[in-house]
């Protein structure tokens, strides 16, 4: 008999948590802990395409994306309402994704794979090109307001923490009930066999330009909360080591369980903070041997490490 799956009850307490920490975080780790929270949301969505045999190196398209709609808007416009900022991001991937996504979900493997870098690094040429947008520098962003309501600046970091955790779990809810649907369980069902897929009458190429815009949303939301916290941009966030980070993030969480990204983002941050401080001309060296060791020892990633029951609580 199958136990009852309690992934939605631990995600609530897990954010409970989260918000409870908030009063004793420390203002660096809180920042930490809030960029962590936006790049798991992208990894998220990356994990999704995972699950239907596919990998994107171009999921920083989308996150540069998020970050800079927050920034043009905020800095030339004047639009810092968070719930503004956050439905113009999203209605803006889902757009640019979509069209993208006709394209790309014709394709599998490396094609899949180098293509989407490709989309990826014209952003990145494009940006770079733009001196409006500050070039290679980049620009620095308006603090975000809430409904007219302007945050003191000492408190800012708190309330943008705090807005990352809500939503960030909010996410986590949603995806976990999506996983655990019919259009969820299609995509293994495509990463096992597309043509077995085909025959019973569900399009592979529908359901991965669904998923495709998912983990666009995802990812474009990861980047305009990073903007938010950081309070700048740069067309460092299109590169492709941006977008192959977040595939490393991917592999170091695993993709058995929702929160698992969530996971893999926080240490991975963690182990680079504290690489960055050990050895600031060695760091790269530093994370990437940790990082390999943690793969080597846990090829199914950090979730591994934790029970699962047998009810689908992997989802």
């Amino acid at each position: 008999m199958l136990s009852q799956d309690t992934t939605s009850r631990n995600l609530w307490i897990a954010m409970c948590a989260f918000v409870l920490l908030a009063f004793f975080l420390p203002n660096w780790l809180s920042f930490l802990t809030t960029v962590a929270l936006a790049k798991g949301l992208v990894v998220l969505g990356l994990v999704l395409l995972m699950r239907t045999g596919l990998v994107s190196f171009g999921q920083g398209l989308y996150y540069c994306l998020g970050g800079y709609v927050v920034g043009i808007l905020g800095t030339y416009l004047g639009v810092t309402d968070v719930a503004i900022l956050l439905v113009i991001t999203i209605v803006s991937s889902i757009v640019i994704s979509f069209l993208l996504g006709l394209l790309l979900c014709r394709y599998r493997e490396i094609f899949f794979a180098m293509l989407t870098m490709a989309f990826s690094m014209i952003l990145y040429g494009i940006l770079v090109k733009s001196e409006i947008f500050g070039s290679t520098d980049g620009f620095n962003i308006e603090p975000a307001s809430l409904m007219g309501w302007h945050p003191a600046i000492e408190s800012l970091g708190t309330w943008i923490y705090l807005f990352t955790v809500m939503l960030t779990f909010l996410f986590l809810q949603g995806m976990h009930r999506y996983f655990r649907s019919p259009l969820g369980f299609a995509g293994k069902a495509i990463r096992e066999n597309e043509i077995r897929v085909e025959y019973l009458g569900v399009s592979p190429k529908k359901v991965i330009l669904l998923k495709y815009v998912i983990a666009a949303v995802l990812a474009a939301v990861g980047g305009a909360l990073t903007a938010m916290v950081a309070g700048h941009v740069d067309p460092e966030m299109a590169f492709w080591t941006t977008s192959g980070e977040f595939v490393f993030i991917a592999l170091l969480g695993g993709i058995t369980h929702v929160a698992a990204p969530i996971i893999g983002a926080i240490i991975f941050e963690i182990i680079r903070t504290f690489a960055f401080d050990l050895a600031p001309y060695s760091w790269q060296m530093i994370l990437g041997g940790a990082l390999l060791l943690i793969i080597f020892f846990l090829p199914n990633g950090l979730w591994s490490l934790l029970p699962t029951r047998k009810s689908g609580g992997s989802l």
